[in-house]
């Protein structure tokens, strides 16, 4: 907030404070959701956006941009297209999420085997879509499916935080839950946990997250895998009531420290969310060449 801070206060500041404020929203958002998505299916390489969810908001900003147009878009307010973008995706990742996941081993196998083809059919009919589209069009949509924290709207992120907090305090108040979900379905129903509705309860909270982050500044594929993964190494304890406030504020450390790092040392010479994907996506490879994790 006060680095190099030159000019105008009154006019530097709310805008930094903006930025910010997307940038631990997001992290809170990301890094809470990644975290009991992988609890609940019992897998260290999964994420909501590796299974699809990334590839579902880049089919609704495409269709939406070939059926009534970018510049008709651009003229939709702010607050109704959020909240229109985060109805529909919770809506259809819940459906997805809900029907597939019944406990069992073989449920999961199915989940992560429908997940990956409903992406890839979701990327095929968005790509058609681009491909039948006015290139100035496709110009204009290419920027929405990188995130962008420079772009936030005021109103829109307060009411993204107050979703987020709200659900953010639900997850804390089931993280004892959570600790024994995590030991596996047959233990949790031996200990008197109710699986099925603790697990629904969750994945609806989840895609909420996932949904309003998404709307609020785009896609972050691999950010969740990334912050989540540290937050194991550093943890020495499997307790939700330390590996949730570790994830978060490692997810805080990496997008601010990193947005300061690109603005001070690089000079704005990529993005943020490319370095992140970058370097996500080597880790997601490591964990898999690895063959350690579940």
């Amino acid at each position: 907030m006060s680095v190099d801070l030159k000019g105008n206060l009154g006019y530097v500041l709310p805008r930094r404070a903006v930025k910010a404020g997307a940038m631990v929203l997001v992290a809170v958002a990301v890094g809470i959701s990644t975290l009991v998505f992988q609890t609940v299916t019992a897998n260290r390489i999964l994420t909501p956006s590796i299974m699809g969810f990334d590839a579902l908001y880049v089919l609704i900003q495409t269709s939406l941009v070939f059926v009534v147009g970018a510049s008709t878009v651009n003229t939709f307010p702010p607050a109704a297209k959020f909240a229109a973008e985060v109805a529909l995706m919770v809506v259809l990742s819940g459906l997805l999420y809900r029907w597939l996941f019944t406990g069992g081993a073989r449920s999961l196998h199915l989940m992560l085997l429908v997940g990956i083809v409903l992406g890839t059919l979701f990327r095929g009919f968005s790509g058609l879509l681009q491909r039948l589209m006015e290139p100035s069009e496709f110009l204009i949509l290419q920027d929405l499916f990188f995130a962008s924290f420079n772009q936030v709207e005021p109103s829109l992120l307060a009411a993204a935080t107050a979703v987020v907090g709200t659900v953010a305090a639900g997850v804390w108040r089931m993280r004892h839950t959570l600790d024994v979900l995590a030991l596996g379905r047959d233990t949790a129903v031996n200990l008197g946990v109710d699986h099925r509705r603790a697990v629904t309860a969750v994945l609806v909270m989840c895609s909420v997250l996932v949904a309003v982050s998404t709307a609020l500044v785009g896609p972050v594929t691999f950010f969740g895998l990334l912050v989540v993964s540290l937050g194991y190494q550093l943890c020495r304890s499997f307790s939700h009531a330390w590996l949730l406030p570790i994830t978060i504020l490692l997810g805080v450390v990496a997008l601010v420290g990193g947005q300061l790092l690109l603005e001070q040392v690089f000079g704005f010479a990529t993005a943020l969310s490319i370095i992140i994907e970058f370097t996500g996506g080597l880790l997601f490879l490591y964990l898999l060449l690895k063959g350690s994790l579940k």
